[in-house]
């Protein structure tokens, strides 16, 4: 069922602060998918899923050399399950990343630390499919 990123029920928006990973999917520059699993938060004030990283994961090569890319994040948990589609970018602006970072550490666990090596990938939701 597709659902309005803004505006989500309490139960999906519930589900996307349970802890559970996801699968990031990327297309690669030939077109095939590159699918490797992430933890991610949620914020959905502004719609915005974010993922933290480090500048050599292929995951920020493949959207480093495309500029920004479309992504899509899937989380499954039985038959309760959601796909946030949006535009994705990578950062390595101290303030985001640490702001990706803290949230990270709040659904998750805290984070190694990488340094000046750490990413975010900011994916502007806009698509989301699911059922909480």
């Amino acid at each position: 069922m597709a659902l309005d990123p803004r505006n989500l029920t309490d139960e999906m928006n519930g589900f996307l602060q349970d802890r559970h990973l996801a699968s990031l999917t990327i297309l690669r520059p030939d077109g095939t998918p590159h699918v490797t699993p992430v933890g991610f938060t949620w914020d959905p004030d502004t719609a915005t899923a974010r993922i933290i990283t480090w500048a050599g994961a292929q995951k920020v090569r493949l959207l480093e050399a495309s500029g920004s890319g479309r992504a899509a994040l899937c989380q499954v948990e039985g038959g309760r399950w959601v796909t946030l589609e949006g535009q994705a970018a990578v950062t390595a602006d101290p303030e985001q990343c640490a702001d990706a970072v803290a949230r990270y550490g709040q659904r998750y666990s805290p984070a190694k630390d990488r340094g000046a090596d750490r990413r975010a990938i900011i994916i502007e939701v806009d698509s989301v499919l699911g059922r909480a």
